[in-house]
């Protein structure tokens, strides 16, 4: 980050064909006087290309704005924990690539600035005033990575300041500050929730900012979903626009692992751990009557990595059902159908539905408006409860095969629980990752893993769509195979699923070359089966 001024970077216009490669696309200077700071717009892409095809899709610094603040040495190089190191600090240009599978003549492709420390850093430790709320649902690993933020500022670069904002983004306007030391959040990683209480929706960025501003906070750290990064983006934005000192960095959270580009979030191996412990007992219930029916409801509003997850790991499910994949009940290869076929063949089944599946299919029977919680999200109507209604309803118009069904719902106990040693890993991680990107002055960004290397994305990477399961894609014909339910898909249920996953082409953003990929269909027989 040499340049002196603030740097924008949009697509190339028509003025800069030629440009060298690394060239910078698109300049656009702004001041770095808040008061003559043009209002608050949508954040352009900052781009850089290289040869093949190469593109960085780079984060926002703090002397995009600031052109002329001070750099200072890392302090890391001379930490007694990190003497061993081989190699200290990351190489400026290591970036991470969004793809890995190429062909010999795909274009490199997109890719995102490598996480961790820097040679140079843009704060000095005693000047530091860091801010860490966490946001939305609960999900196993919050405790972890408070504990890891603090411990991380203080441990690493000596910082003594850290403040824990209560109950979400109110907290920021609504309640006064939580000190954070090292010795306070101790053993919170052992616990499940979060020690600063968490809460959906209340974001005013004005007042979140002016908050900021009035305490002298000049990091923030934002742990939540990505209806809580789109938040962040915005409080990001109103910083800059303000002209302040101050990094924006968000931790992504969500215990259904929706969110798009990463390669995974915190708490869903836990979550999958848990899950498969009520299957577990779904399992001994039903095959422990005459004909038994184990119904369990897993978490998964729009996306069913949960539930797909836990029964593949399980092996004891017999259909698994999640929003991605559309199902029926009645009629040749419907669900009840197979329930019977299943029962007479090994006398128990366990079904595992995730939570956002089969709404089109209750709302049909219900004449009721849509209501959404305080995030945005729509109130969802409980498919395990009437899911299980409607297979005792079929049921006991068949004399000849009386059931036991056992509805269990884990939802709650899975989101609080503590997160598993690998989770606690991941969460430390995570934490180091973004306290690393913080000093060295990014900003705008949140930071996870791509293709198994920490890196720091924009945020409007992750806000732009969810993460799904693909059910045109091996892994969900693994659970298909596992389980030998009936796919329930249609031809044109397939090639909807098919557009819905394709990209646009753009050869200098993307450049991968497009994949022919075997549709489930083809590997079903005539009947829906594999």
């Amino acid at each position: 980050m040499e340049a002196a001024q603030t740097v924008v970077l949009a697509s190339v216009p028509a003025s800069t064909a030629g440009v060298p490669q690394h060239k910078i696309l698109d300049l656009k200077v702004m001041s770095a006087d808040p008061a003559v700071q043009a209002p608050a717009r949508k954040t352009k892409k900052k781009l850089s290309a290289g040869g093949g095809g190469y593109v960085l899709e780079d984060v926002p610094h703090l002397k995009d704005y600031l052109p002329h603040l001070p750099s200072y040495p890392n302090p890391l190089q001379n930490h007694p924990a990190y003497s061993v190191v081989k190699q200290y600090f990351v190489n400026p240009g290591d970036t991470v690539s969004k793809k890995i599978v190429v062909h010999e003549s795909s274009a490199r492709g997109t890719h995102f600035r490598r996480a961790g420390p820097r040679q140079r850093v843009y704060f000095q430790p005693g000047e530091v005033v860091a801010a860490i709320v966490t946001c939305g649902g609960l999900c196993p690993g919050l405790n972890t990575v408070i504990r890891e933020l603090v411990c991380g500022l203080h441990d690493m670069y000596g910082v003594g300041s850290v403040v824990g904002i209560e109950g979400g983004y109110k907290g920021f306007y609504a309640r006064n500050t939580v000190e954070l030391t090292p010795r306070s959040v101790n053993g919170i990683h052992k616990r499940g929730g979060t020690v600063l209480r968490a809460s959906r929706g209340g974001q005013d960025t004005a007042k979140v900012v002016d908050s900021i501003q009035d305490r002298g906070i000049n990091q923030v750290y934002i742990i939540g979903g990505d209806g809580t990064q789109k938040g962040a983006a915005q409080v990001h934005e109103e910083v800059q626009r303000r002209g302040l000192k101050c990094a924006v960095v968000g931790v992504p959270k969500t215990i259904d692992n929706d969110i798009a580009v990463i390669d995974k979030s915190f708490g869903f191996d836990t979550a999958v751990e848990e899950a498969q412990r009520a299957i577990d007992a779904a399992h001994v219930e039903a095959e422990s009557a005459e004909n038994g029916i184990g119904v369990v409801k897993l978490m998964g509003r729009n996306s069913g990595f949960i539930a797909m997850h836990a029964t593949l790991a399980s092996r004891d499910v017999d259909c698994c059902l999640i929003p991605e994949s559309p199902f029926y009940l009645e009629g040749k290869d419907g669900l009840l159908e197979f329930c019977e076929k299943r029962l007479r063949e090994n006398g128990h089944m366990v079904i595992v539905v995730a939570e956002g599946a089969g709404q089109d299919l209750i709302a049909k029977g219900m004449h009721r408006a849509d209501t959404h919680d305080a995030s945005g999200n729509r109130h969802l109507l409980d498919v395990g409860l009437w899911l299980s209604q409607k297979i005792k309803e079929h049921f006991k118009k068949k004399t000849n095969l009386p059931i036991t069904l056992k509805y269990i719902d884990p939802t709650y106990m899975i989101r609080a629980v503590p997160s598993n040693a690998s989770d606690n890993v991941y969460c430390t991680l995570l934490a180091h990752s973004a306290v690393h990107g913080a000093m060295a002055g990014y900003t705008g960004f949140i930071v996870a893993p791509v293709n198994g290397r920490h890196a720091y994305i924009p945020f409007y990477r992750i806000t732009e769509k969810q993460n799904k399961v693909v059910i045109t894609d091996r892994m969900w014909a693994r659970v298909l195979c596992s389980t030998n339910q009936p796919c329930f898909l249609s031809h044109e249920d397939v090639e909807k699923a098919r557009q819905d996953e394709e990209e646009p082409h753009v050869p200098l953003i993307e450049g991968e070359n497009s994949l022919v990929r075997t549709s489930p269909m083809s590997m079903c027989n005539g009947h829906g089966h594999f």
